[in-house]
């Protein structure tokens, strides 16, 4: 059954994206807003984030992760190499990742390429995890078929009572990716359907260039 979803709209209006105050700096900028909505506290899980890649099949695929670290070095998440994800990011490092805050009203779109972090970095993030989310880790043979839910919660507690936790160590297969941009968007909605859009991108010296585009 259709449903109509023409009535649908909102008038944002809550904030302006200027360019006097943007600054040239767009890890800056993105610092300044993931603040303001961290001490705004309205967001759950405020490093939630899209990631968008190019799959084996040659479809495009976008799936929520977790931001885990951001600086001028770039963005980093940790997942399984051997995913659908991992494996589509060793076939074409080009990926999308994209942040949407509507209780800001806000967005960003960064295009860039992914690269494994330090092994070290992996150990490191791993390690600080929960002990039950470092089993379910190893447990997991992510995006492969399985033949139940309770196979893997069998799989799950078999490990429980098999591994003293001391021994529970990151696998090779799984660790982190650092996505470096090349170029990052930031939008912010205004009334109208007028929306303020900075297009900073990577130019040759590491130096950003910004434009504005229009909504």
């Amino acid at each position: 059954m259709a449903k109509d979803l023409r009535s649908y709209r909102k008038s944002y209006e809550k904030s302006a994206l200027v360019e006097e105050t943007a600054g040239m700096d767009p890890f800056q900028l993105f610092k300044r807003w993931f603040t303001e909505l961290e001490e705004s506290g309205t967001v759950e899980e405020l490093n939630t984030m899209t990631l968008v890649t190019l799959g084996v099949d040659g479809f495009p695929k976008g799936r929520v992760v977790l931001l885990k670290e951001f600086s001028d070095k770039g963005f980093v998440f940790y997942t399984n190499y051997k995913s659908e994800k991992g494996q589509a990011i060793a076939a074409n490092p080009r990926v999308g990742i994209s942040f949407f805050w509507p209780t800001m009203e806000r967005q960003v779109i960064i295009k860039g390429k992914a690269s494994k972090v330090d092994s070290s970095d992996s150990d490191a993030y791993f390690n600080s995890r929960p002990l039950g989310s470092r089993l379910g880790a190893i447990v997991s043979a992510q995006s492969k078929t399985i033949p139940s839910r309770e196979d893997l919660e069998n799989r799950l507690k078999e490990l429980e009572e098999t591994l003293p936790a001391e021994e529970v160590s990151r696998p090779e297969y799984w660790g982190g990716y650092r996505v470096i941009p090349e170029s990052m968007e930031f939008w912010q909605g205004r009334p109208n359907r007028l929306h303020d859009r900075l297009l900073y991108t990577l130019e040759p010296g590491d130096n950003w260039g910004r434009v504005r585009l229009s909504p």
